[in-house]
């Protein structure tokens, strides 16, 4: 890794909900709410982007693990904003804060997201 990753260091994004993102895509007898995976991918997406412009050429990071709630169910047409903070280094892992909440400011699910930075030619060679 190029560059020590600031304690606090932060990203987030926006997402609205279609109905891809649902349990309903999954089966027609699933409500079409918000799946907790696709809440997850949007919070380890803004852990990428927090982490991304530390790392050297050819690297990026991988989530290693994962602790998150899904508090509140949200529908298609929901706007959902995905943040991550880097909490706290931990040898190679960068443990990561996030939350999801809607545009009305009710939060959906929080939790950490640890990651690890990797060189991508190198981790590739072990699939």
């Amino acid at each position: 890794m190029a560059r020590e990753v600031p304690i606090g260091t932060q990203a987030q994004i926006t997402r609205t909900v279609e109905h891809v993102h649902t349990l309903a895509n999954i089966s027609d007898a699933m409500p079409p709410v918000l799946s907790t995976p696709w809440m997850i991918a949007w919070m380890e997406a803004a852990c990428y982007f927090a982490q991304q412009p530390f790392c050297d050429e050819g690297e990026t990071t991988v989530g290693t693990r994962i602790d998150v709630v899904h508090r509140a169910p949200c529908t298609v047409g929901s706007i959902v904003t995905s943040r991550a903070e880097l909490e706290s280094v931990q040898g190679r892992f960068h443990i990561y804060k996030v939350e999801s909440v809607l545009d009305s400011g009710l939060k959906i699910g929080c939790g950490r997201v640890h990651r690890a930075a990797i060189n991508v030619s190198k981790f590739m060679q072990k699939t």
